[in-house]
């Protein structure tokens, strides 16, 4: 078993967290009884005994090649350890995704994570971008809460929004700040004399639902920040807390 994880790290790109799950999954128990926590996942994993050398005593800086058979090779614990360094640094970048601290989960109210995956069209030899959004399982590994594309999500933001509770004064106020910048590019490059703003209605959900559409990501979560009301991801539905309709 202990090579098998190895293995599944080193060579499947697994995360401690996902061997955690598959052990759980396979009911796996140590010969006292008990599962391994994730804890004891990433022990083991860091843990050069099984390739046959070993620290004593601990943290001494004394190594010893040991006179038992070991139970992986050292390249194989050397590429485990790669993929886990690379998972390390992927989490340190964290990019910049639109709502993934603006909602919480449905099921057990942990927080919001997203996932990007990238895929070659047969069509045309393209590479296309996906995100998904789906629930961090930090208050419950098991979490069954489904994954929901974020044009999906999106759209169902943009109904969602006609029907909650906004704060209309900041978004008012950021309305005006746009519209002050376009009219003063309008101005300065175009020789127009009269604003944007002099020409355009302000409503609250229209501008909502553009930026929506087409604001960038740390436009969007200053949108979203204006709601009063609390959002979930809940089985691929965007749901509003305290609220059992779904508006999607």
């Amino acid at each position: 078993m202990v090579k098998e994880i190895f293995t599944k790290v080193a060579h499947g790109g697994w995360s401690g967290r996902k061997v955690f799950r598959w052990l759980n999954e396979v009911k796996f128990v140590t010969k006292s009884g008990k599962p391994l926590t994730l804890g004891n996942i990433y022990m083991l994993l860091n843990n050069p005994f099984y390739h046959g050398t070993f620290e004593y005593p601990r943290r001494s800086g004394r190594w010893y090649q040991g006179k038992y058979e070991p139970i992986i090779t050292k390249v194989l614990f050397d590429e485990a350890q790669q993929q886990l360094q690379l998972q390390r640094k992927a989490r340190s970048e964290s990019k910049e995704f639109a709502f993934t601290k603006l909602m919480t989960c449905g099921l057990y109210g942990s927080g919001i994570t997203a996932e990007e995956k990238f895929k070659t069209l047969k069509t045309t030899g393209l590479t296309v971008r996906y995100v998904y959004y789906g629930c961090s399982r930090s208050k419950d590994l098991h979490c069954k809460n489904q994954y929901l594309r974020e044009e999906e999500l999106i759209k169902q933001l943009i109904e969602i929004v006609g029907q909650m509770d906004v704060n209309e004064t900041d978004i008012r106020k950021r309305f005006d700040e746009e519209m002050q910048r376009i009219g003063k590019f309008n101005k300065v490059f175009l020789g127009q004399k009269k604003t944007a703003q002099q020409e355009i209605e302000f409503d609250a959900r229209s501008y909502a639902t553009y930026v929506l559409n087409e604001g960038t990501p740390a436009e969007k979560r200053e949108l979203l920040g204006m709601l009063k009301d609390k959002l979930m991801l809940k089985n691929r539905a965007v749901t509003v807390e305290g609220k059992d309709e779904k508006y999607a």
